[in-house]
């Protein structure tokens, strides 16, 4: 290692040198703590390369991080680097009170702050669960360290009764025959013990896919890496490389700005279509992006969305698993048939561009998983983007994995006015509800929850599950998971607990849904919507202290990515997707 008065520029353990009035003295004192763990001054000359480890026993998503560290570690080393593993808080959706969405923000706060306040070239984000991801991306766009992001995979699919299954669109289609009385409880059991038969994200199209699936769209990732199932050899590989590439990145001085561009969120954007994506991956892309000065136009991704079709044959929009994806290709085969709509001279990590990359890729293969655009899943506009009066600033629906002749729909409002509203009253066997009527759940948006958790996938009521019925038309601020399936109206914006106009919906008011005009409106008139809104209900006991506090004073709506307000780049210099169409150039 050079001595601790080199002059050169800071780089490996002289980055960003804790303060004691003399830089030198800070420098022989790194040094010589880290001596104490044993490494050489050969080791410590090397180009360092941290790997962040979100390891947690409360994470099964995660299950899989001390070997992919170690396959990292190998990675990084034959590359000649010198690895340093450090932790980060880690999240997993159904283990995080009161949802996962309200800790997005701080890992990503604990992400940046750790990548700024340890001396590292470059680093590796090891995340998989849904929001740790976009976590992970959010705070390495705003520490602007050379970054690539590893996934941990997908699980494998299990078996009940012969039938194959996998978490988590399997899970809510047997919770719903539970809840209608055509599955006991010991058979319910039972299935539990099968839906999730390996540590990694859920086997389907969620969340956790998707954004593993957006992450190589945006080039963040090593091309080819987002389908490997995480207890795989695959999986191993993927991780071996991904640290020989972070140190690739280091002389490069590749940071996430300069993968990180409109063109890379426009390609996102499509890929986002083209997958049957999670809705969610709108929310996630909007923060990332919004942490570089680009804001996603809602209504522009509507229009794309009318020419890009649903490719992928995954659950909840198809009918196959992610370990079929990757057999098929993965999101190599999707890019290949997706390039024409692509800008395909966007950077990776790898240095080379997307197209380079998928020309020096091994050639495709006949299959059936990723469709061609002559003969799609869905033609066109898998998400659609709502307006009007019940919605000024937006709202979606994943019409892909909606029923048809719902989209189409005019119905009597039954209100929930709250999540506990909901949990008390949606099973009664006296509630006044119809198949036909529209379901509204009011204050599950980002500050009335808080946290916009994916409660918005209401649950047919018991005494219509029991009639038979599958889906109704359902409205609310907050989000729904990426796995589930139904005509779901979500992320209403501005919410309720803001006083958006969903705040104004009562019980026996007529809600119109229509997805071809893109409208949602309530049929009430304009003077007594804000009537009722003038006189609503006014929150009480505002949080004094902590982190709630922070989170309810910053947080923005769905449609700027419900990051903390002070977190987004401070100027917005562009917007995506511009309206043209991408093309390969020559």
């Amino acid at each position: 290692m050079s001595s601790p008065s080199s002059s050169s520029s800071p780089s490996g353990l002289r980055k960003g040198l804790t303060s004691y009035g003399d830089s030198a003295f800070s420098a022989f004192l790194r040094t010589s703590f880290i001596k104490g763990a044993g490494y050489s001054d050969d080791a410590l000359s090397r180009p360092v390369v941290g790997i962040l480890d979100t390891g947690s026993g409360f994470n099964p998503c995660h299950g899989n991080a001390a070997q992919l560290v170690e396959a990292v570690r190998r990675g990084v080393m034959l590359a000649g680097g010198l690895p340093i593993t450090f932790p980060t808080i880690s999240i997993h959706e159904s283990f995080a009170h009161p949802t996962s969405m309200y800790l997005r923000n701080l890992m990503a706060m604990d992400t940046e702050e750790m990548i700024r306040a340890q001396p590292m070239d470059a680093v590796v984000l090891i995340g998989g669960c849904d929001k740790t991801v976009p976590a992970q991306l959010m705070g390495a766009a705003s520490a602007g360290v050379p970054a690539v992001q590893l996934v941990t995979g997908p699980m494998l699919t299990g078996a009940h009764q012969g039938q194959r299954v996998g978490a988590c669109t399997d899970c809510r289609r047997f919770w719903a025959s539970h809840r209608a009385g055509q599955i006991n409880e010991d058979e319910i059991n039972a299935i539990g013990s099968q839906l999730v038969a390996s540590v990694g994200t859920c086997s389907v199209m969620g969340t956790a896919s998707t954004m593993a699936c957006l992450g190589e769209a945006l080039g963040m990732m090593v091309l080819g890496s987002a389908s490997a199932p995480a207890v795989t050899a695959d999986r191993i590989r993927v991780a071996e490389r991904t640290g020989a590439v972070a140190v690739a990145m280091i002389g490069r001085q590749l940071t996430p700005d300069k993968i990180l561009t409109p063109a890379a969120f426009e390609n996102a954007l499509r890929v986002l279509l083209a997958i049957g994506g999670s809705t969610n991956g709108l929310i996630h892309l909007a923060a990332i992006a919004g942490r570089l000065g680009i804001a996603v136009d809602l209504d522009a991704f509507d229009r794309i969305g009318r020419d890009v079709p649903v490719l992928l044959d995954l659950k909840p929009s198809g009918q196959f698993y992610m370990e079929d994806f990757h057999k098929a290709g993965g999101m190599l085969a999707l890019l290949r048939e997706l390039g024409p709509l692509l800008h395909l001279d966007a950077l990776t990590v790898t240095g080379r561009t997307l197209g380079e990359e998928l020309d020096a890729a091994s050639a495709g293969f006949a299959q059936e998983i990723v469709r061609s655009r002559t003969n799609p899943i869905y033609p066109g506009g898998g998400i659609a983007v709502l307006r009007g009066n019940l919605a000024p600033g937006g709202a979606i629906i994943k019409q892909a994995a909606a029923t048809p002749r719902l989209l189409e729909h005019e119905g009597r409002a039954v209100v929930f006015e709250n999540a506990e509203d909901l949990a008390r009253r949606i099973d009664e066997p006296d509630l006044d509800v119809m198949a036909d009527d529209v379901l509204v759940l009011k204050r599950i948006g980002p500050v009335g929850a808080p946290g916009m958790p994916e409660a918005g996938l209401i649950p047919i009521p018991r005494k219509l599950a029991r009639q038979g019925v599958k889906d109704m038309v359902r409205i609310s601020d907050g989000r729904m998971s990426g796995t589930a399936a139904g005509t779901v109206v979500l992320h209403v914006t501005p919410e309720a607990a803001i006083g958006g106009p969903l705040d104004a919906v009562r019980s026996g008011d007529r809600i119109r849904l229509s997805v071809a005009s893109r409208t949602i409106e309530l049929l009430v008139a304009p003077g007594e919507i804000a009537e009722r809104l003038g006189a609503r209900r006014k929150d009480d006991g505002a949080p004094t202290r902590g982190y709630l506090k922070l989170f309810l004073q910053s947080v923005t709506q769905a449609d700027q990515g419900c990051d903390f307000d002070f977190l987004r780049a401070a100027e917005i210099r562009e917007s995506v997707p511009r309206l043209v169409t991408a093309k390969r150039s020559d």
